[in-house]
């Protein structure tokens, strides 16, 4: 008998990341341009490295606030009413330990084990595995492919609701796909949340990576005040700091305490020097993030440009978030595709398979980079698409 065998079958179950299995296998090749996983390729400003350091020089080394200190809190709220018109209070945000954390933490807060949760997919696959560790279980809805366009069909949407469904999860503008939820759509998820008394998880960690202009809607631009729903996010896209793990939720101020309670019985709380260099990065990087966002755009071009003139390829530039979905005619399993392309090009892309439903047989390429970068990566791949 194997020691394995003494485990929880929740443990046992927990999936092996797809996406972490093909930078397993090709991370540190000499020459190689790696798109797989969604962050950039600048390490983070040093307004906020300052900020952090300072903090750790003062002796901010202690325990500190569960929900997140004061400033870091308040910094949120003021971020939220320059990007997104808000005037919530800082009673509505708290600070946690990554964008993860904060999925994990409202799936606690929202299920028990037994409960569903129903969510669009191809998605991030790390909300689907937080459910299942939880015990309960994700209920995935395709999301329509047609003409390298991804769309919604709310019908289909309903007719997964069950008894025993306690939310929506919503990531909008979408990893992988880039689907990105008009108002209109928003109005009609929100609408069908209420009709059922559901929670709402919106995942909105993208907002301001949309190429219309602007950000992209929001559950805050429709939601009335009693509306349940819990926004997760993290400041790891915006401002580079991927391997800070911190996040925050945006929650009704009523549940403070059942947050605050969660927080303290998983990581009692985030460093305070982290917390430090998440206030600078709020309060003075604005500019920063503007710039990662010119930046996406031109490689977001680049990559797509090249990838659809091979006339090889399904999928249309996207509306929002960080990554070309391609699916590459000819290829029926992408997993092997990923494991073939890393070593005949040098470029580490991600695997649909580990987007779970509706994502088999589609590739996701990160393109926050250099666009210099990207335009050699998209040369390589298009060559390696062309002598299929």
């Amino acid at each position: 008998m194997s020691i394995l065998d003494s485990l929880s079958p929740r443990a046992l179950a927990a999936p092996e990341s797809g996406i972490v299995e093909v930078v397993n296998y090709a991370c540190g090749r000499e020459g190689l341009l790696p798109l797989w996983v969604g962050e950039g390729d600048l390490p983070t400003p040093d307004f906020i490295n300052r900020a952090a350091m300072a903090s750790l020089n003062a002796g901010e080394t202690f325990y500190t606030w569960q929900r997140g200190i004061p400033e870091l809190r308040q910094a949120l709220a003021d971020y939220y009413g320059r990007h997104f018109g808000t005037s919530l209070p800082m009673e509505n945000f708290y600070v946690v330990g990554s964008g993860m954390q904060a999925i994990q933490l409202s799936v606690q807060a929202i299920t028990a084990p037994g409960d569903e949760m129903v969510y669009l997919s191809p998605a991030w696959p790390n909300i689907a595995a937080a459910l299942e560790i939880a015990g309960a279980r994700s209920v995935a809805v395709p999301l329509q492919f047609d003409h390298g366009k991804w769309s919604l069909d709310l019908d289909r949407l309903e007719a997964a609701i069950t008894p025993k469904t306690k939310g929506l999860f919503i990531n909008t503008p979408s990893n992988p796909t880039g689907w990105t939820a008009t108002h209109q759509d928003l109005s009609d998820i929100l609408a069908l949340a209420r009709k059922h008394d559901l929670w709402i998880m919106a995942d909105e960690i993208y907002a301001l990576y949309y190429y219309a202009g602007g950000r992209a809607p929001s559950f805050l631009d429709v939601k009335e005040a009693d509306d349940k729903i819990l926004f997760v996010n993290s400041f790891s896209k915006n401002w580079s700091m991927t391997g800070w793990r911190v996040g925050w939720i945006v929650a009704p101020a009523e549940l403070g305490q059942v947050i605050e309670n969660l927080v303290q019985y998983s990581t009692s709380g985030v460093a305070q020097f982290m917390q430090r260099g998440a206030v600078a990065a709020l309060n003075e990087g604005d500019d920063f993030v503007r710039s990662n966002i010119e930046k996406a755009t031109r490689s977001r071009d680049i990559l797509c440009d090249a990838l659809i003139a091979t006339n090889r390829v399904q999928t249309l530039k996207p509306d929002g978030a960080l990554y070309s979905f391609l699916k590459i005619d000819g290829v029926t399993d992408s997993r092997k595709a990923a494991i073939d392309i890393v070593d005949k090009t040098g470029v580490g892309l991600a695997p649909g398979t580990a987007f779970g439903l509706g994502g088999e047989l589609f590739m996701r390429a990160c393109f926050l980079r250099d666009p210099v970068q990207v335009a050699d990566a998209a040369d390589r791949l298009s060559q390696y698409i062309l002598s299929l």
